[in-house]
């Protein structure tokens, strides 16, 4: 991978197509724009003399703010897909990525490693090992936080409208319910949409998953929808789930799930004994 280091005119910077992250003028940037001086990005030439940024769309803001003509960059040479990869393994290191962001991000790469996939520079891991049997979506869990089926679930957000996305951003709308949501056909989402901005209420997850599958039957149509929004909602229940990743840290290898949940019994117990007594004090 051939890369030099270039001070380049901010205004040769070209933002990557389709970058999924957004750049918002919080307190983060201020704090990017007053250490700019010692930072710059990561960039590749174009075929008309510009330069895509790969990463540091923030700090080419920052700079812009900070009243900056030029910036220090690393130029390194990459095919599309390669960019595509290394644009979004950069910025998923970010934090506070919205739901949108993150769905985007793992899709543009996923579709990449799919691309490459018969290309033997991407059946091979980050460490050099060859990823016999795994398909890209499984190598793409590999490398990041989330589980495969998680990741799928995230890709699955990209189906949704714009504002519902936006919605599921702003929290307005949960990501499970949403996930149902993405397997209505645009038309649907739309009258859903329009819905919500009428009564005001976005729907449940068990009212998401009813859509879902009025929608698969050919059955949803505007007064099946406008029913399930406008009925009276039944409490959700509040699960909270351990997953065995979770706990196993925590246990010796040997103790069965049953024997976990009694510890973990007991330990409340003692947790709440020692509140009472607390309080009574």
């Amino acid at each position: 991978m051939q890369e030099v280091v270039e001070n380049i005119a901010l205004d040769k910077l070209k933002p990557f197509p389709n970058h999924p992250f957004k750049i918002r003028e919080d307190e983060a940037m201020m704090e990017t724009v007053e250490s700019v001086k010692s930072f710059g990005a990561i960039v590749r030439p174009t075929k008309d003399g510009d330069y895509e940024i790969l990463s540091g769309h923030r700090r080419k803001r920052a700079c812009e703010l900070a009243g900056r003509k030029t910036m220090p960059v690393i130029v390194r040479e990459l095919s599309d897909d390669a960019a595509v990869i290394f644009m979004v393994d950069s910025n998923l290191q970010r934090e506070n990525i919205l739901p949108s962001e993150r769905a985007a991000a793992y899709k543009m790469k996923l579709d990449a490693m799919k691309r490459q996939g018969m290309r033997t520079d991407l059946t091979s891991d980050q460490h050099g090992q060859k990823s016999v049997g795994k398909t890209s979506r499984e190598m793409l869990a590999a490398e990041n936080r989330d589980s495969a089926t998680q990741i799928q679930r995230y890709i699955r957000l990209t189906e949704l409208q714009p504002e519902l996305m936006k919605m599921v951003d702003e929290k307005k709308i949960a990501f499970t319910p949403a996930v149902e949501l993405s397997y209505l056909k645009p038309d649907e989402q739309r009258m859903l949409i329009d819905t919500i901005e009428s009564e005001q209420s976005t729907p449940s997850l068990s009212q998401a998953q009813r859509m879902k599958k009025l929608s698969q039957n050919g059955e949803l149509d505007c007064d099946k929808l406008f029913s399930i929004m406008t009925e009276i909602k039944k409490p959700e229940r509040n699960e909270i789930r351990l997953t065995s990743d979770i706990l196993e840290k925590y246990f010796p290898k040997n103790y069965t799930p049953q024997k976990m949940q009694e510890v973990i019994i007991k330990l409340l117990e003692s947790w709440q004994r020692k509140r009472q007594m607390n309080h009574e004090r």
